[in-house]
């Protein structure tokens, strides 16, 4: 059997930034196992697979270790081939999901804005050990939804985070976000998620679920600017929409080929 699959580059304008995704457009669903497989052999934060559906599409994300509930930019790079790669004449395409309802990606331009649920963090107790996993610093807040949430005093703590990622897998949950107020953006960010293979992802859509309301709502505005400060680095233009964030980048095709199963 041959399956389409394509390598795109979300939240970045040029090749080698932003954060790679796999791509898979399928008639119909293979096997958990073999999508599960395919994605441990792309060795990708994430692989896209979707299926035609009604008046969109059905999709499913796999990290190397798990199919995860929701995830951003494979949501945008899967959007981004459909508009490019596959003819998709529609000005939006509504994708329909197991665990996070429909995700609808429309496109102005070269850019694609994509419509998430918000998740807003909420304060926990400090986790024992959690702090020095994450390389000692001392955060500001604590907080948590799918993902625990550090929040830290300035974008320097941002890039200076060491993690022990040993230590990081050994919580019960995806990943963990770290975020500070920007110098040239409203917030920055990264996220870890060694756990599910991904020590470091490179840009996170789902962990912006989390961060625009938190950011709107300290900084008193809806319309936010983010860079997560990853090596390959990622841009989002973001709006808090009551219970829904916008989150809108660029996206790139980096290879396109077929799988043999």
């Amino acid at each position: 059997m041959k399956i389409p699959i394509y390598q795109a580059d979300a939240f970045t304008s040029s090749l080698f930034g932003g954060n790679p995704a796999a791509i898979c457009p399928l008639d119909k669903w293979l096997p958990d196992e073999t999508m599960q497989k395919i994605a441990s052999e792309n060795n990708l934060a994430e692989t896209a697979f979707f299926v035609p559906e009604a008046d969109g599409y059905m999709l499913r994300w796999f990290t190397p270790e798990f199919e995860i509930d929701l995830c951003g930019h494979a949501t945008l790079a899967s959007a981004h081939i459909i508009f490019t790669e596959l003819g998709y004449a529609n000005e939006s395409i509504n994708f329909e999901t197991l665990k996070a309802g429909t995700l609808t990606v429309s496109r102005d331009g070269d850019k694609y804005t994509m419509d998430f649920p918000s998740r807003p963090p909420i304060v926990i107790e400090v986790p024992n050990g959690l702090v020095e996993a994450l390389g000692g610093k001392e955060p500001k807040a604590i907080l948590r939804s799918r993902d625990y949430f550090l929040v830290y005093d300035n974008e320097e703590d941002i890039t200076e985070l060491s993690p022990d990622f040993t230590a990081l897998s050994k919580f019960d949950t995806v990943g963990f976000i770290v975020t500070a107020k920007g110098n040239k953006a409203d917030f920055v960010s990264r996220f870890f998620a060694p756990g599910a293979g991904i020590p470091e992802d490179p840009v996170t859509g789902s962990a912006h679920c989390n961060l625009i309301p938190y950011w709107a709502d300290k900084l008193g505005k809806s319309k936010l600017h983010a860079f997560q400060l990853s090596s390959r680095k990622g841009e989002l233009w973001c709006e808090l929409k009551g219970e829904r964030v916008l989150m809108s980048g660029n996206a790139v095709t980096y290879l396109k080929g077929e799988i043999f199963v």
